[in-house]
């Protein structure tokens, strides 16, 4: 596997992959690597020849109050289990090389971005939208892979994507979990034992509610049921709990059809969101 730091033996890397034929697909990541990353890289070699790694802290995507200083690097870790998966190339751009000396564009999607994570995060998604505008322009994949437990970014990069032309196919992979059903993010390490064990709550209430909605209960008493068992359970604060149409994310309180429950809540100094599909009664 290569690591490469800068975009002129990226751009040499990628030439000489695409002279040995087939498919590059991209996992873009931020590092600290868990299980759930693994299976996107193993998606990824399912659906191409060749698979690039990227390993890019963006702090375009943190706001003033958030953990950039504090989110987990562990690049040689990272470096050993790509390794491990074959990984072709490694791609670990720094600060510097990614925006250079009078960088000045940002990329902007409205709907999408707008509410949730967008409403809590002013701006995040800008940041999204551009780094990962950036990776494709590196790269060039085939194929790009993403998890679907970021839902809202997969939905805004669908959105770049498709608006911007961009000749690459995106992939969202099932949200991995942890045996008792916590998606696995890199900020569970922030979790006490404590909170560790509390926060599986997250994901029981969502199922409990996804199953109500899906039987046909009242929305509105649903997504407030969710809220007050992760109150419960010391959830707070709540940034939303929202059942959402799954291609464009705008609110609903009906399954005409395919939904999103989605819900973002802090445990302790931890920010945990996760997310489910709900689906309409086929038989209707």
């Amino acid at each position: 596997m290569q690591i490469i730091r800068d975009l002129a033996p990226l751009r040499d890397a990628v030439f000489s992959l695409r002279g040995q034929g087939g498919r590059i697909a991209l996992v873009p990541t931020m590092g600290a690597l868990h299980e759930g990353h693994i299976s996107l890289v193993r998606a990824a070699k399912a659906r191409a020849d060749h698979v690039v790694v990227s390993i890019f802290v963006n702090p375009m995507q943190f706001g003033p109050n958030e953990d950039l200083d504090a989110y987990p690097r562990q690049e040689a870790r990272d470096a050993a289990l790509l390794e491990q998966e074959e990984v072709a190339v490694l791609w670990a751009p720094t600060v510097d090389v990614m925006y250079p000396a009078g960088f000045a564009t940002s990329i902007s999607v409205s709907g999408v971005s707008e509410g949730l994570c967008g409403a809590a995060r002013p701006g995040h998604f800008d940041g999204v939208a551009t780094v990962v505008t950036k990776l494709f322009n590196q790269v060039r994949p085939d194929v790009a892979l993403f998890g679907e437990k970021d839902y809202q970014q997969l939905a805004v990069i669908r959105r770049v994507v498709a608006d911007l032309d961009q000749p690459v196919g995106i992939v969202g992979v099932p949200t991995a979990r942890a045996e008792d059903g916590l998606a696995l993010s890199s900020r569970n390490a922030y979790l006490s034992a404590d909170e560790r064990a509390r926060a599986v709550a997250l994901p029981h209430a969502m199922q409990e509610g996804v199953a109500r909605l899906e039987a046909g209960e009242e929305a509105g008493a649903v997504l407030a049921d969710i809220r007050a068992a992760l109150e419960r359970a010391g959830f707070g604060p709540i940034d939303y709990v929202e059942l959402c149409d799954a291609v464009s994310l705008a609110p609903v309180r009906s399954l005409a059809a395919e939904a999103r429950l989605l819900v973002a809540a802090r445990l302790g100094t931890t920010r945990l969101i996760d997310n489910f599909p709900v689906l309409p009664d086929r038989k209707m």
